[in-house]
């Protein structure tokens, strides 16, 4: 495939999907262009984290839900960014039972966020730890209306 070959994205057969220079996970083409809409400063940011998600759940499906990046294993959504007014923010649906110090809270369910002005202050390191445990811990958002607005623990 010439994307892994020249590192430039590509659309694959015209599906709208496009793979990441890595090659490794498809970025669906609205997320492309999500990313591709933003201001530069914010686009360094929002690549960074689209390529540490990649490359650390690359079993994910990527795609653009509720007019953002969201990555989902198995249909339930696991990590995901939007730019906010004054940030970029990071956001894991399960995050707060991460016992991580440096996500917060984020809204009335289990989700934490971390939120990033400079591409510099994101901590890869951190993150690549963050996303293992969205992986190993995930709440079932996937049912949350089937529940009517019950969260009950996939893992």
């Amino acid at each position: 495939m010439r994307a892994e070959l020249t590192g430039e994205p590509d659309d694959m057969l015209g599906l709208g999907v496009t793979l990441n220079p890595r090659g490794v996970n498809p970025m669906h083409h609205d997320v492309r262009i999500y990313n591709d809409a933003l201001a530069d400063d914010d686009k360094a940011i929002c690549e960074l984290l689209a390529h540490q998600i990649d490359r650390a759940l690359p079993e994910a499906e990527n795609r653009i839900w509720h007019r953002h990046p969201v990555w989902f294993l198995d249909g339930n959504p696991v990590a995901g960014y939007d730019k906010l007014k004054a940030s970029v923010r990071l956001l894991f649906w399960s995050g707060q039972s991460f016992d991580e110090s440096e996500l917060k809270a984020e809204g009335s369910f289990k989700a934490a966020e971390a939120r990033y002005t400079d591409v510099a202050q994101v901590d890869v390191e951190a993150m690549q730890r963050w996303l293992g445990k969205a992986r190993d811990i995930q709440w079932d958002y996937k049912n949350i209306v089937k529940r009517k607005g019950k969260l009950e623990r996939l893992k």
